[in-house]
């Protein structure tokens, strides 16, 4: 495992903000997929790092930024490591959008020097999760809400206790292009959720799921588990192993 320093990033007017350490997990085997992973409120790239060091995927380089330090609205103004600024953890709050458009370019810049032959993806936990989802809706736009190009290509999307951004505007901005209708379609997505998440409550993972399904994003996986609270435990990460291994061919691969 080894660590880069901190960055900034932000487009044409956006504030610039200061990223914390990131954490690299080498692949042990044979390069064959690199996924950025994102931490929720709070937290760093640290303690998701060491976890996915232990998965069963020796084919995939981990990379595990940490978010900037920001006054967040519902801690009331109190500033923690986020992704962007969260007034409620659900689909009916304001949304963020500069903050959004701002990590998920951070995200795509991260992945934008990987080997062209490496298949590139995001995931994330409960507000990375929510970042994760962002980035999955402007790959499929284009670019970001902001009008940027989207510069990569993503092949998977991870979810872990989250919801998605934007949605009241997605359905018309994937209809509105027969070039982002296809590419919604085919990217694959899994989203899991807890019946007990007391944070983000499972009703906003239900209807995240849908909103994407309505939007023409097709090639989706939904995960429940029972009892689950807002963390993870080693039978999603087992489910999450596994989904991967599928959709990014690596179990048809050895090393």
């Amino acid at each position: 495992m080894s660590y880069g320093g901190s960055g900034s990033s932000g487009g044409r007017g956006a504030r610039r903000v200061e990223y914390g350490r990131t954490y690299v997990v080498r692949p042990k085997g044979r390069h064959l997929a690199t996924i950025v992973w994102l931490h929720g409120l709070g937290d760093n790239g640290a303690s998701w790092s060491q976890l996915l060091d232990n998965l069963p995927l020796p084919n995939i380089k981990w990379i595990c930024p940490t978010a900037p330090t920001r006054p967040v609205a519902a801690f009331g103004g109190f500033p923690c490591t986020a992704w962007f600024d969260v007034e409620e953890t659900s689909l009916d709050g304001r949304d963020d959008i500069e903050g959004l458009d701002a990590s998920a370019a951070h995200v795509a810049n991260l992945l934008s020097s990987e080997p062209s032959d490496v298949r590139l993806g995001i995931g994330g936990f409960s507000v990375g999760a929510a970042t994760a989802l962002h980035s999955a809706t402007c790959y499929a736009h284009g670019k970001f809400t902001n009008g940027i190009v989207y510069p990569i290509t993503l092949s998977a999307v991870i979810g872990l206790s989250g919801w998605l951004p934007c949605s009241r505007t997605l359905r018309s901005k994937i209809e509105s292009s027969p070039m982002a209708q296809r590419k919604a379609a085919a990217l694959p997505i899994l989203l899991s959720h807890g019946r007990a998440d007391e944070v983000v409550t499972y009703r906003n993972g239900e209807r995240s799921f849908e909103f994407l399904r309505s939007s023409g994003f097709q090639f989706l996986n939904f995960k429940a588990y029972n009892g689950l609270g807002h963390y993870t435990i080693p039978e999603e990460m087992d489910d999450v192993c596994k989904w991967l291994s599928s959709r990014l061919g690596l179990d048809r691969s050895r090393g």
